[in-house]
């Protein structure tokens, strides 16, 4: 079997809100790259990838020159021709490397009549448990609901997202208002949804880096008497992160500085991060992520999936990971459940009781929904992408690291969005 052509549609999807986090905002919607690698045999694998438009789809044109006639089986071959280490230091291809790797392994299921996760090794779960994902929010554009930038807003989100889904862990992204007023969220989160640090709800804090070494070190000893999943990127870099976790009681995790085999090796040998998140995208892969679980096996460390925004496609490339590695012990991160809808058929994967089933059918077992691609393409032509970096009511603010501009909570304005 050979590639014959490789395929790429950005589309954009609406989001229930638009998004805050520390470096500026999700403009209530999601922009990705839907990617189609046909064979000889007529069978076609679905990628995803992040981010997209006109680059990005002129990026997977280019991935022609080196694929077509490519046999989908040989990965690891596949691997050096168009991320080759040294040549990647020019043209850092990692993400389009796992969006590829994502439809030839669809590709080898479909052919073989089996689940992604038989090629992997066979399934050790069928349903991966999620964290709520809970972001401090705009209102969305068009109906002015939805909401988060009090305290009160946010605990009756996190409530309504418990009693719809089933959520026992609960994630607060933050990094967004000073970390003062953040903590007194996070404790009413706990408070609320599982204060008993021994039976309650678990729960997660993720400020995207953005703190000092000291901010971090007193807000970690704030938490300390929360049943915490996980203090999640508190600050940038390696060495802060080793000076942090000296100073709290509760473990560390990262996916932000430790992302490749390399930094994997240097936690190693000096640990500073206790939970590694892998990202079945910012990995390279599927794969390199079932791989890198394995360094984490052999030498202790927690392993926990990461989220970057998918859409049924990637979720489905999660749930496969998740279905096959034996150390995932925490409930995965998913911003699954804020979009609007997806671009599969048969709609959005549905949540049981915090879980969602992994797929049973060939290959990624999910299906393209051509109206819904054609929809959403049709949508990102419209609106364009967003600059993920920049906050909406505040265009003259930039993050920088450590922050120290903070947005003000009691700022009820609302952003014009395109919508």
């Amino acid at each position: 079997m050979k590639i014959t052509d490789i395929k790429a549609t950005t589309v954009t999807v609406p989001l229930e809100a638009p998004l805050r986090h520390a470096a500026g905002c999700h403009w209530g919607r999601f922009v990705r790259t839907i990617v189609e690698v046909e064979t000889d045999e007529g069978i076609t694998g679905l990628g995803e990838m992040g981010g997209g438009g006109e680059s990005a789809e002129a990026a997977f044109r280019a991935m022609k020159g080196y694929l077509v006639g490519h046999d989908p089986a040989r990965l690891e071959e596949m691997r050096f021709k168009i991320a080759n280490p040294t040549a990647s230091l020019y043209n850092n291809r990692t993400q389009i490397l796992a969006a590829l790797e994502f439809a030839c392994l669809d590709i080898l299921g479909k052919k073989w009549n089996v689940p992604v996760h038989e090629i992997l090794g066979g399934r050790l779960q069928s349903e991966v448990p999620f964290a709520s994902y809970l972001f401090f929010r705009y209102a969305h554009p068009r109906t002015g609901e939805g909401e988060v930038r009090t305290v009160d807003q946010l605990v009756q989100h996190a409530r309504e997202l418990k009693e719809k889904y089933g959520f026992t862990s609960h994630k607060l992204k933050g990094g967004v208002f000073h970390p003062e007023y953040e903590l007194r969220c996070y404790q009413a989160l706990a408070e609320e949804l599982g204060s008993d640090t021994q039976s309650g709800d678990s729960f997660r804090f993720d400020p995207n880096a953005s703190w000092s070494t000291e901010q971090a070190i007193w807000f970690g000893q704030q938490i300390e008497n929360i049943r915490n999943d996980y203090f999640e990127d508190p600050v940038f870099g390696l060495h802060a992160m080793r000076r942090t976790r000296e100073k709290v009681r509760m473990p560390l995790a990262t996916n932000t500085v430790v992302v490749n085999f390399e930094q994997l090796a240097a936690n190693v040998l000096d640990t500073a991060v206790d939970v590694i998140l892998l990202d079945t995208t910012f990995w390279g892969g599927i794969r390199p992520c079932v791989k890198a679980a394995g360094v984490c096996e052999t030498f202790q460390l927690g392993v926990a999936v990461h989220s970057s925004g998918e859409l049924g496609i990637q979720l489905a490339t999660m749930l496969h990971l998740g279905a096959v590695i034996p150390n995932l012990t925490f409930a995965a991160d998913a911003h699954y459940h804020h979009l609007e809808d997806d671009i599969i058929v048969g709609g959005k994967f549905e949540y049981h009781e915090g879980r969602i089933s992994v797929p049973t059918g060939p290959g990624l077992g999910v299906e393209l929904d051509r109206d819904k691609l054609h929809e959403y393409g049709e949508l990102y032509k419209r609106l364009g992408g967003y600059a993920y970096d920049k906050d909406p009511l505040r265009p003259d603010w930039s993050p920088v690291v450590p922050n120290t501009r903070w947005a003000d909570p009691n700022d009820d304005r609302q952003p014009k969005i395109a919508y």
